[in-house]
């Protein structure tokens, strides 16, 4: 099922609400390619002490659980190297960080990464970081669940409003791997 869009009060394309995007999502949203039009990309202005999927959830029906994805960053390690890199899976799932983040990054140990260290590397804020502006060498890591869904609703760079982004959309940002079994319920 698609996030109904009349869910909330007001769904506009994100390039019409730059303003109130970061600088980094902003950015990315100007220089946006791919076979997904950028107009499908949505902004929705959200209370940000909901920004967290629970509340909004709890605010919005349950439905929201099953269409939310989250962007989480891991900071993988091998020979003194740390290796930054975003994971986006569905809200209901958690990110396999040990197992194949791990492996796939080629990583002796993989965790994620410090708050401070995510929020001053992605120009984001901690509860909003989202795939869309992060730093153009980190890999990307798209569970394909993620990639398959129709629109999931996820953050916008602030925890103030929410981007609905196609899958499709997700598993052609840059840098982006799509992984099987990325995720786990």
């Amino acid at each position: 099922m698609p996030v109904p869009m009349d869910a909330f009060d007001e769904v506009r394309p994100a390039v019409e609400c730059l303003d109130l995007l970061t600088a980094p999502v902003a950015d990315a949203l100007r220089a946006w390619s791919g076979s997904v039009p950028v107009e499908e990309v949505r902004f929705v202005d959200t209370d940000p002490a909901v920004a967290d999927t629970a509340l909004l959830v709890e605010r919005h029906g349950p439905w929201l659980l099953e269409q939310s994805a989250n962007c989480v960053v891991v900071a993988a390690k091998r020979g003194g190297e740390t290796t930054l890199a975003a994971c986006v899976a569905l809200s209901h799932t958690r990110v396999d960080v040990n197992g194949v983040v791990r492996r796939h990054l080629g990583a002796r140990k993989a965790s994620f990464a410090p708050m401070d260290r995510a929020v001053g590397d992605t120009g984001m804020e901690y509860g909003g970081i989202t795939p869309i502006g992060l730093p153009a060498h980190w890999p990307l890591l798209v569970d394909s669940a993620a990639a398959d869904i129709p629109y999931a609703l996820m953050g916008s760079g602030s925890r103030r409003g929410k981007l609905i982004v196609p899958g499709k959309a997700l598993a052609e940002l840059p840098g982006a791997t799509v992984l099987e079994g990325l995720a786990i319920a």
